[in-house]
């Protein structure tokens, strides 16, 4: 039998966010779609996925949408190193 190896994860497009809202709380890793930031007017597009997201979740928890107040990329995460 041979020995099955691992795959690498696979790039989806999408850029993480993480979100900071002004009541002070806090959203990681929110996915926007790659296809969405290409063009010149930088993470403006993000921002508007982002609210709306927050828009339709709030929706549905019944509660006022949450204002952001910052919007950074999150860090990319180190690659694990391969073992031998």
């Amino acid at each position: 039998m041979s020995k099955r190896t691992k795959q690498l994860p696979q790039d989806r497009g999408t850029v993480l966010f993480d979100v900071v809202f002004e009541d002070g709380s806090r959203a990681s890793n929110r996915r926007v779609p790659m296809e969405i930031l290409s063009g010149l007017d930088g993470d403006q597009p993000a921002r508007d996925l982002i609210d709306k997201q927050e828009a339709e979740i709030a929706e549905k928890a019944r509660r006022a949408p949450r204002v952001i107040q910052s919007l950074t990329r999150a860090a990319k995460p180190e690659p694990k190193p391969a073992r031998e």
